[in-house]
């Protein structure tokens, strides 16, 4: 004989259903009265054709649903169906049908792309938030709760949870295998979400659903009251709603909170902050959770959050690898942009280090023959470092290249490089600028500066100048059409010119004293006359002495030429 369970206030009741029709209502002349003003007079009806048994809504407010569905025709019933007459309960049982129901569903997940994607959660607040706490188990300790409460069945449950999360580095697949494995512990359960904290707001937003039957009602429900409980404790909490309590059947809105019992667990961090909870309730009056279930839930969810940091670190050290393969090609890139070799050239020595403080950076510097007997060289710094500054470097190689193939006059190939990085330029990313031109038959130097340190030229009686402290101009990039100065001299035979960056004027010892421009000029005096690698040799391992291993902050950059 066919059967309706109907639960209401707590209490259930069995009605045996006969040929013909049974009506549920709140009207007294219904065949089963359901004393709740959320129920319309005449609600729905349940039917027999032959040996069937079918349900159907009569108009009712608020909808009749059948397994999370809403009825809109006449439905037929499998043994062990659910209908819902807004916060009322009813189960059809038919056990001469039982080996035919209908085949339960496969379980049904839904994931969010992102931390901002909005998943079907409900939060109930205020008068709306019917959750009672029934029960509260310690997660702060750890994030595996009392270890010596159910010790086999959690080694059991964390097992199971490992075995279906090892190796897993997809952080978007890894939550619904955990929902997945939680179905499995917990068979009663009919609905499962977790949520993230966000790290920028600090909110919880749903990163992933999960429910038992594909027609299930999409939406979840949460009370804020367990939430901010959880979240603030750190403790995961049992509880259940009052939907079905008497004294809460004036508002609509809330026969909507349709959760009988649910479980919210929080996950913790290594460092016992909570990074985001798990929420799984059952809709089963005749099954509900325990205390037992909550203790058992916190040890999952403990080993839940371990591998999903696990599976974070994993996928961070795998970007961190292919960030630096691309870095690594980026600095061959950049080296490929710096000259292969210097000009051998009769009577004149020439040398350059280039030494970025990052896998790229902002310094650069050329030189190339212009004809049969005149020298181009270029020398500039910047603003900044790292990849940003390696860019900007990138662009004014190229220009330099394109510009000096077609102008001889320095000064105007300083107002067309100064034009174009001024056409594309990124603000605050200025360059300081050295262009010269050496005649190599006479040794007339021109040089234009744009913002950068004068030259210092060691002289063959062993005292260093500043050359070309008085035409100084601003850095390309700032002002299109300035005016750039340039000045000349001639490179005696034995001279020594030095170009630097201010890498090496700046760089620090482990007491942050800076290396400074006079212990350059005194370096330079104190050096022995000779060939321009030489001296640019004993720059640069002076610049490593001071700096006493403490790691360079800048790009170091330096370029020597002189006439023998």
């Amino acid at each position: 004989m066919a059967n309706l369970i109907v639960l209401l206030d707590g209490q259930s009741q069995t009605f045996a259903l006969a040929a013909g029709e049974t009506v549920l209502g709140r009207h007294p002349e219904c065949t089963i009265q359901v004393n709740s003003n959320m129920v319309s007079r005449r609600h729905a009806r349940v039917f027999s054709d032959g040996n069937r048994f079918s349900v159907e809504d009569l108009g009712s407010g608020n909808g009749t649903f059948l397994n999370g569905k809403k009825v809109d025709e006449p439905t037929l019933l499998e043994h062990d169906d659910k209908i819902k007459l807004g916060p009322v309960q009813v189960r059809f049982e038919d056990p001469e049908r039982a080996s035919f129901a209908r085949p339960a569903a496969t379980p049904t997940g839904k994931a969010g792309a992102d931390f901002g994607s909005t998943l079907a959660v409900d939060y109930a607040s205020g008068e709306q938030d019917l959750a009672t706490i029934m029960s509260s188990s310690g997660a702060g300790t750890g994030g595996f709760g009392a270890l010596e409460v159910q010790p086999e069945a959690k080694l059991r449950a964390v097992l199971e949870i490992s075995r279906s999360l090892a190796g897993s580095i997809d952080l978007d697949g890894l939550l619904p295998k955990i929902l997945d494995t939680l179905f499995k512990i917990f068979p009663h359960a009919d609905r499962g979400c977790i949520l993230f904290k966000n790290e920028e707001t600090g909110a919880m937003v749903p990163k992933v659903l999960k429910h038992r039957r594909a027609g299930d009602d999409e939406t979840v429900k949460l009370s804020r009251t367990i939430l901010k409980t959880v979240l603030e404790q750190k403790t995961g909490i049992l509880s259940a709603d009052a939907a079905s309590d008497s004294r809460f059947q004036a508002s609509e809105s809330i026969s909507n909170l349709t959760i009988r019992s649910m479980m919210c667990v929080p996950l913790l961090s290594l460092e016992n902050e909570v990074m985001g909870i798990i929420n799984i309730d059952t809709q089963n009056a005749f099954n509900q959770f325990k205390p037992d279930d909550l203790d058992l839930l916190v040890a999952v969810a403990g080993q839940a959050a371990l591998s999903y940091e696990s599976a974070k670190l994993m996928v961070t050290y795998l970007e961190k690898q292919k960030q630096d393969r691309e870095m690594s090609i980026a600095t061959n890139v950049q080296r490929a942009l710096l000259p292969s070799e210097l000009p051998q050239v009769a009577g004149y020595d020439f040398f350059a280090s280039y030494d970025a403080a990052q896998a790229v950076g902002g310094d650069y510097y050329d030189c190339m023959m212009l004809g049969d007997r005149r020298v181009c060289f270029a020398f500039g710094d910047v603003a900044g470092k790292g990849v940003p500054a390696s860019l900007v470097m990138s662009r004014i190689a190229s220009v330099v290249q394109n510009v000096m193939q077609f102008v001889s006059d320095i000064g105007e190939a300083m107002s067309r490089i100064n034009k174009q990085m001024c056409a594309k330029a990124v603000e605050g990313r200025f360059v300081t600028f050295v262009l010269g031109i050496i005649d190599l038959p006479t040794g007339v130097m021109e040089i234009g500066i744009a913002g950068h340190m004068p030259i210092m030229i060691r002289k063959t009686d062993g005292t260093v100048e500043e050359f070309g402290d008085s035409i100084v101009g601003v850095p390309l990039g700032v002002i299109e059409d300035f005016p750039f100065e340039t000045a000349k001299r001639t490179i005696a035979k034995g001279e020594t010119c030095v170009i630097y960056t201010d890498g090496v004027s700046e760089a620090m010892n482990p007491n942050s004293d800076l290396y400074g421009i006079d212990r350059l000029r005194k370096l330079m005096e104190s050096s022995q006359p000779g060939a321009a690698s030489d001296l640019g040799k004993v720059v640069l391992a002076d610049v490593r002495k001071f700096a006493n291993g403490r790691p360079q902050n800048d790009d170091i950059t330096l370029m020597v030429l002189g006439r023998k």
